[in-house]
């Protein structure tokens, strides 16, 4: 019998992060093992301000020896058993309760729009196995009956002009399971809820635009409220983010999602990736947020890459990475800088071929992240979230808080600058020649440390100095040839 809440639609009741006071920002460390984020919690997350983290999927998948463990066989589920290479359900329930302790949130990538295809494998990370060709999966279970019918796999064109078939059919093959079946929406509750009774503060749906609005609705309805015993409030419904590529033209549409939580704002990263590569002027971004045809601010989940584009997948092609550093850093300080949105960052490993899984030794197993002495990451890891200029910019959008941004700068070019209140300031030059003009920094007179060049260690600045006179204006200077290509001060504790 379905619940009375499952014709409801609690507008905004999924929109809220519930990030702990004074953090923001929710960073994907793609493939790591609970053990590794629970430290990185402890020692570095928590302590520079982050909000929350995003996992892989934490339950069963196939094991695929024939692919040497791709990446994505994290997105071929064989059951819900939270055994995965990133660890077993007590490491999970471990590293949920020690971030929480650390301010720092957990949300889970919820595979929940099918199960595995038909690899050569039959065996998952929890030793389960499944039947392929019938349709059943013991462990959950499913059998045929859970799945669409008739069976068919999505074609390129159906984005275009097939709603019903990009719902129903197969994505790349995967068994496609029915959300409109009362079973089905069972499994997926029991499983979602057992996570947010370890302490989990939302979810990201994976392929979101592959499931009906309607089913999902039901779905989210049914989940418990976040678990107060790891600090959240009464009440408080999980934060969903859903999984929606929509750059236009197609079938199906990020709008239609909106209404039930928040979306993924594809079209961010590929504008900003665009601007921070000089195919076009900074200048414009003065109106950066739904002027540019972006979702409103509550719905959005921006970001610059993620690990789907990143790997030109997913709604990838022109996307900035970690591999052009200085434009990548550039994009991410406006998108952290900028009030608009609810910003994720990427965290990598580094690959040379797309369909390559994480560092791993001869049994199949992830090798740690090796922290190095100036901190950053070893093994094979790329850290973004740990490069000085990224966890910054977490600092500065901390700093700025709830502050409107005001006195936008620019000249006419691709030199800007603006004030997030009287909080913080940055400017940037994406220039052939230098940026030196006396700005509106919109901060109180004294010396600030620029939180781009360099830390602040023992009342001095290892960077860039910048000193604010008493009516608020100070000198600014970004070379056309610097490190990097932006400046940032905010009060606070970097103030010397």
């Amino acid at each position: 019998m379905n619940s009375p809440l499952d014709h409801i639609c609690r507008i905004g009741a999924y929109k809220n992060p519930y990030y702990a006071p004074r953090r923001s920002v929710n960073v994907h460390l793609f493939e790591w093992k609970w053990t590794d984020i629970a430290n990185e919690c402890e020692r570095f997350l928590g302590p520079k301000g982050y909000g929350g983290i995003q996992i892989s999927p934490p339950n069963e998948n196939v094991v695929l020896w024939t692919y040497n463990r791709p990446w994505w066989e994290r997105y071929q589920p064989i059951s819900y058993a939270l055994v995965t290479r990133s660890g077993d359900e007590r490491q999970f329930a471990d590293m949920v309760r020690r971030c929480n302790a650390a301010g720092v949130r957990i949300y889970v990538d919820a595979v929940i729009n099918h199960m595995t295809g038909e690899p050569p494998e039959n065996y998952g990370t929890a030793g389960n196995t499944a039947s392929y060709r019938d349709w059943y999966y013991p462990a959950v279970p499913y059998r045929r009956e859970h799945f669409n019918w008739p069976h068919c796999v999505i074609d390129g064109m159906d984005y275009v002009n097939n709603a019903w078939r990009v719902r129903n059919c197969e994505l790349v093959g995967l068994k496609d399971l029915n959300q409109a079946d009362e079973h089905v929406r069972n499994r997926i509750v029991d499983f979602m809820n057992r996570l947010i009774d370890h302490g989990v503060a939302g979810f990201r749906i994976d392929a979101a635009k592959h499931m009906w609005p309607q089913d999902l609705r039901i779905i989210y309805n049914r989940l418990k409220n976040l678990n107060t015993a790891h600090g959240f409030p009464a009440n408080a419904r999980p934060y969903i983010y859903q999984e929606v590529i929509d750059y236009g033209g197609e079938a199906i549409s990020r709008d239609e999602y909106t209404p039930l939580g928040a979306v993924t704002e594809f079209l961010a990263g590929r504008e900003l990736s665009n601007a921070f590569r000089r195919n076009n002027q900074l200048r414009w971004l003065s109106t950066w947020g739904p002027q540019w045809g972006l979702l409103s601010h509550s719905d959005s989940l921006t970001f610059i890459d993620n690990h789907d584009n990143e790997r030109g997948h997913g709604g990838g092609g022109g996307i900035l990475t970690y591999k052009e550093p200085r434009p990548y850093k550039g994009a991410i300080a406006f998108l952290l800088a900028h009030p608009y949105g609810e910003p994720q960052i990427m965290s990598s490993f580094d690959f040379w071929d797309s369909e390559v899984g994480p560092p791993m030794d001869r049994n199949g197993n992830i090798i740690s992240p090796a922290i190095n002495s100036d901190g950053t990451c070893g093994n094979g890891w790329v850290c973004q979230h740990r490069w000085r200029q990224i966890y910054a910019m977490v600092g500065f959008r901390n700093a700025a808080a709830s502050a409107a941004l005001t006195n936008w700068w620019d000249n006419g070019s691709n030199q800007i600058a603006f004030c997030r209140g009287g909080n913080a300031f940055i400017a940037f030059n994406n220039d052939l020649w230098d940026l030196n003009q006396n700005l509106q920094t919109c901060l109180p007179a004294g010396r600030y440390c620029d939180v781009i060049s360099g830390d602040k260690v023992n009342n001095s600045c290892r960077g860039k100095t910048v000193t604010v006179g008493s009516n608020g204006f100070a000198q600014i200077f970004v070379g056309a040839n610097d490190y990097d290509m932006m400046l940032a001060i905010h009060v606070g504790p970097e103030v010397s």
